[in-house]
């Protein structure tokens, strides 16, 4: 027999990351070089394996029939002949070996399969390949870097490779988030044969996000958090984090806050407080559906329906129940307040609660979703528009003369005119749905990413109007943002990561407000809305004086040469 000592390749090796590699082909001459049990028997494998199952079940019956007779004959069983001893060992050699050949070989099939298709690959191609000469093209792969510590993460990483350990089981298994982290992305890296080299893994918990933020993380993504203020709100400062990849959004939106503190500040106020959920529930018939809509839009029956949805938590609170039907279905959208968590997962127990409360009375109900986009999330709805979702929030600041023409670089009447034209005109002719502003879901999203706000609800919370006006004869501008569905909370979710709990504690806003439960979500909704204002009276001031271009080649430009950055 050929044995040959096969060193594992090291992590740049070619041929482990080729994403179009083939497995080894089992050829006499490949098969030849990779020796097994069977080779050391004296007999062919077949004629073995019927002497042995013979042996096992003859031996297994004669025992057998002779402890019956014992029981029979009320023998003693440990009494035992020669011919029983002689058959008691017989029994467990058989046994023995049938267990090595069905139990021992199945296993190691899975384990050496990984060392025949991943080691012995370039010996098969050197071999059966001839080689390549100067003229051909040789696509060369990025190094995959390897973050491993131990021969025990390598096999783990051919483990997951081969399929047998599952990748989302990793963290649950070795009981180190950081680790698990680690040993998925070299499996992702072999498996692909693509580098994640820039991608960071070390200098983040992955503790804090197992099982509340991200599934099966293989690192994270860095972002820049550039600082916008002060913002001078309600007679407070803030400095406002925002998190962002464009240029130019940061020093407009800082340019906005300054007009605004020279001005004396803006106002804010909340108008509602609410997060919805609507379920989606069926009947056989739409006189049925009526009774159901009947019932819960009955005032009497408020009260009821409270203590069965309060349940759920103890910052819940149910604020109203709106139904809409289509045909015999009813579409239940429920409102309550959900203190400093934004509220989802509040609601939804709460609506769980009273569904099940109401199939006492309404036995026939048929319950098709907890949600049936009637809420409406993470989607653009006149339903947000209209009735609001979240916190509704009018933000507004009367700016200067002075402050118009020497801070934002143009005059009143020009930027009266512009948004009349661009942000009501223009957004009703392109048939928007609360889109009437310049660009309000640019800083919302900047101020979610940086505070773990859900970015996902940018749609409905950028539902934005931006109205200007001349004041004071003309001289002054009057300019006001009106946000009805401001979606935020300074608990749960993506608040508790070290780097969002740092912006939101930068706001004061950190966690939830002991003296006045919903304060802080409440104040940061209006930090949102006053950050928009700013962003809003800079970007509609570089539009009128023609600033826009030049400011964004200046900030929104990058003269490195990105084809020149290796990979």
């Amino acid at each position: 027999m050929d044995l040959r000592h096969r060193v594992p390749p090291t992590a740049h090796d070619g041929a482990i990351h080729h994403p179009n590699r083939r497995k080894r082909d089992s050829s006499p001459t490949s098969s030849a070089s990779s020796p097994k049990a069977s080779d050391a028997l004296p007999l062919p494998l077949y004629l073995t394996n019927a002497i042995f199952f013979t042996l096992f079940f003859s031996v297994a019956y004669f025992l057998l029939h002779r402890w019956r007779d014992k029981i029979r004959s009320h023998t003693p069983l440990h009494v035992v002949t020669l011919s029983e001893i002689a058959a008691i060992f017989s029994l467990i050699a058989s046994f023995i070996y049938l267990l090595g050949f069905f139990g021992i070989d199945f296993v190691q099939s899975f384990i050496t399969r990984a060392s025949h298709d991943v080691w012995d690959v370039d010996e098969a191609v050197s071999e059966s390949s001839p080689r390549p000469s100067p003229s051909t093209s040789i696509t060369k792969l990025p190094p995959v870097e390897c973050s491993l510590i131990s021969q025990d993460d390598e096999d783990i990483v051919r483990s997951v490779v081969n399929g047998v350990t599952p990748s989302y089981a990793l963290e649950s298994r070795l009981g180190d988030c950081r680790r698990a982290a680690a040993i998925r992305r070299a499996a992702l890296q072999r498996m692909t044969g693509r580098s994640l080299e820039g991608l960071p893994l070390d200098g983040f918990d992955y503790d804090s996000i197992l099982g509340q933020c991200c599934e099966m993380p293989v690192g994270y993504v860095q972002i820049p958090v550039g600082v916008a203020g002060p913002l001078l709100l309600d007679g407070f400062e803030y400095t406002v984090p925002m998190a962002t990849t464009e240029g130019c959004l940061v020093a407009s939106t800082n340019r906005g806050c300054k007009a605004i503190y020279a001005s004396g500040g803006a106002s804010s106020v909340v108008l509602r407080d609410c997060m919805s959920r609507a379920p989606v529930v069926r009947f056989s018939t739409a006189k049925r559906a009526a009774q159901l809509k009947f019932f819960l839009e009955d005032p009497l029956n408020f009260d009821t329906l409270s203590v069965v949805f309060n349940r759920s938590s103890r910052f819940a609170r149910l604020q109203g129940i709106q139904c809409a039907m289509a045909g015999k279905n009813v579409y239940l959208r429920f409102t309550c307040s959900t203190g400093d968590a934004m509220g989802m997962n509040m609601v939804s127990k709460g609506v769980q609660n009273v569904l099940d409360f109401l199939q006492n009375d309404f036995p026939d109900m048929d319950v098709i979703g907890i949600s049936g986009n009637y809420c409406s999330d993470k989607k653009p709805s006149a339903v947000n528009w209209i009735e609001g979702r979240g916190k509704s929030v009018v933000c507004e600041a009367i700016i200067k003369e002075e402050v118009v023409k020497k801070v934002l670089k143009t005059n009143v009447s020009a930027l009266v005119e512009l948004n009349m034209l661009k942000n009501l005109t223009g957004s009703a002719i392109a048939g928007a749905l609360g889109g009437f502003n310049a660009h309000a879901s640019n800083i919302v999203s900047a101020v979610f990413i940086a505070t773990g706000q859900d970015p996902a609800q940018n749609i409905e919370s950028s539902h934005c109007i931006t109205m200007m006006e001349a004041v004071n004869d003309g001289r002054d501008l009057h300019i006001s943002v009106t946000m009805p569905s401001i979606e935020v909370g300074t608990v749960g979710g993506g608040t508790q990561l070290a780097s969002q709990s740092a912006c939101l504690n930068l706001l004061g806003v950190k966690g939830a407000s002991k003296e006045s439960p919903g304060s802080n979500s409440r104040l940061l909704a209006t930090i949102v809305a006053g950050s928009v204002l700013a962003g809003e009276l800079s970007l509609m001031s570089a539009i009128a004086a023609g600033q826009l271009v030049n400011s964004h080649m200046k900030y929104n430009r990058s003269s490195k040469d990105v084809t020149k950055i290796s990979s």
